[in-house]
């Protein structure tokens, strides 16, 4: 099986060099903005949308003459193949936007100052034991922390924090291979005490970042609304900020690729809550008219939620065991909390806190957070074993499409 996966490294760029690959994005941005502003006005004297959008040739062919020009004459400084990769990339924003198979796709924005500090090189990437070549700037050293396996496919430059990293997708063949110690199934029940409870009673702890170091935070934040806007210290002090962002996504990031990695290697099937995430973190504020009630505790729970990065957990357990050649289906989380894993009696009732549960039928006594994993165990092995149907099972699932 044929997989792409991305290697991404950081960069040990010299001053001059940091330069010339800042003059490289500035370029690549000045061409979204300016291709996306065009097209924007087209679109505005004109009622049919799907007709009157320049091709990607069309702005391959102005790109050109902009760079021939002498008032963009500085689009030189960026690699052609780069320029033009950025103008496809909106070529396809812009369709996919209009496209009705795709309604999340929104309209392309134009880039601000200080963002869009990435572009892509799409084919000719080289690549010499802890070195890469990069057009109009030459070899330059990167933290080899890991070894670059498969055929090079393309290179993205990116900057965070003031550090320039690189990120190299190459495509590897694999062969599934299941270990002979390897479980069958698990079920996996996501909750904000416990990050990942597991249907075999393992627990799991997600990084909490954001919780550790949400008072340093505010406190540079304080400092930082206390300076004067754009100045010198004030650029200091937004950058410790970013930085420290970036540190808390880093955790949270790392923590959950160890919990997904050992995950799909223990077990053969995963059963997973189809949680509506973005559902459950929408704000409880409302309107003028009809104000929420208890927002400020609907506020803390929506930034435990999200500290904990279960969107991100998901889409791991996913692509892994896709890799590993493993079982990843999702099933409804409706009354798993109610639902008594011993006798299958179902009442509101039985779950008398957050972490504890009770049945009033049988009286079976256990943590709240495992009565749920298995309640979503069974509920996958139901649907599996009615061939996608539950017709049989105490809970009324809808399956997904499996990953093998």
């Amino acid at each position: 099986m044929l997989i792409r996966k991305a290697f991404k490294y950081q960069l040990k760029v010299t001053q001059e060099q940091s330069i010339l690959l800042l003059d490289m994005s500035r370029a690549n941005k000045f061409a979204w903005n300016k291709a996306l502003a065009m097209q924007s006005g087209r679109l505005e004297r004109h009622e049919r949308k799907d007709r009157k959008l320049l091709s990607y040739n069309e702005l391959a062919h102005l790109l050109m003459l902009w760079k021939q020009s002498k008032e963009w004459f500085f689009l030189n400084q960026a690699p052609s193949q780069t320029l033009q990769q950025t103008l496809k990339d909106l070529d396809r924003a812009i369709r996919d936007a209009f496209n009705p198979k795709q309604p999340l796709k929104k309209y392309p924005v134009f880039k601000k100052k200080h963002e869009m500090k990435s572009f892509r090189f799409p084919q000719n990437i080289k690549v010499n034991c802890n070195q890469v070549y990069i057009p109009k700037i030459g070899w330059v050293r990167f933290r080899n922390s890991r070894k670059l396996e498969g055929e090079l496919k393309n290179m993205t430059i990116s900057e965070k924090c003031g550090k320039w990293y690189v990120s190299i997708q190459t495509e590897i063949e694999i062969n599934p291979t299941i270990k002979a110690d390897c479980m069958e199934s698990v079920g996996i029940d996501l909750g904000v005490a416990k990050t990942v409870t597991l249907s075999n009673g393992l627990v799991f702890q997600g990084a909490k970042s954001f919780k550790k170091y949400r008072d340093k935070l505010a406190k540079a934040q304080r400092r930082l609304a206390k300076k004067e806007k754009f100045s010198n210290n004030w650029k200091k002090q937004k950058y410790k900020i970013s930085t420290l962002h970036k540190k808390i996504a880093d955790c949270r990031y790392d923590r959950n690729h160890w919990i997904s990695s050992k995950i799909t290697s223990d077990f053969l099937a995963i059963y997973l809550d189809n949680l509506k995430i973005r559902n459950m973190t929408q704000s409880a504020k409302g309107t003028k008219e009809n104000p929420g009630k208890m927002v400020k505790q609907k506020s803390g729970l929506n930034r435990e939620i999200l500290d904990q990065g279960w969107f991100e957990l998901n889409r791991q357990l996913e692509y892994k065991a896709n890799w590993k050649g493993k079982l990843v289906q999702r099933v409804q989380p409706r009354f798993t909390s109610q639902l008594c894993n011993s006798c299958g009696h179902k009442d509101k009732e039985n779950r008398e806190n957050q972490a504890t549960f009770l049945c009033k039928s049988c009286g079976h006594h256990e943590n709240a957070d495992l009565n749920a994993a298995k309640n979503i165990l069974a509920a996958g092995l139901a649907v599996n074993a009615c061939g996608g149907k539950s017709s049989d099972s105490p809970l009324k699932q809808e399956p997904l499409a499996a990953i093998s």
